[in-house]
């Protein structure tokens, strides 16, 4: 039964997020379920989806997480874009044409990129 309702948790939240155009927060996922499922399930079903590549973490200017799905990722699954925050409505967007570039020193080695550039969205202005 538990195996049951995590599956249906994973299905709900996966959908939720995949539908958003925006990034969302674990706190507006748990509100967007309706006591489907707790606090604690949600954490463990959202790093299981980043394990499966099938959403992303957003690390926002506060510091803040949010959980984004690629929505034009035809072939292959890229996390490094950028991502835009809205200083007024607070919204987080991925911007997954845009694609930082960057040079480090010799030996260093990168795993994972987090862009995140704030101002106003284009709803906002």
């Amino acid at each position: 039964m538990k195996q049951a309702r995590n599956t249906t948790a994973k299905t709900e939240i996966l959908d939720l997020i995949s539908q958003s155009g925006t990034a969302l927060s674990h706190s507006e996922i748990q509100s967007s379920l309706d006591g489907l499922c707790d606090r604690v399930t949600i954490c463990r079903v959202l790093d299981r989806l980043v394990q499966e590549d099938l959403v992303h973490k957003v690390v926002n200017t506060d510091g803040g997480v949010k959980y984004a799905s690629c929505h034009s990722c035809e072939t292959t699954h890229n996390h490094n874009h950028i991502h835009f925050s809205c200083q007024k409505c607070k919204s987080v967007t991925c911007l997954e044409n845009i694609e930082p570039s960057f040079k480090l020193p010799k030996k260093y080695k990168v795993s994972e990129v987090n862009f995140t550039v704030s101002g106003i969205c284009p709803q906002c202005s």
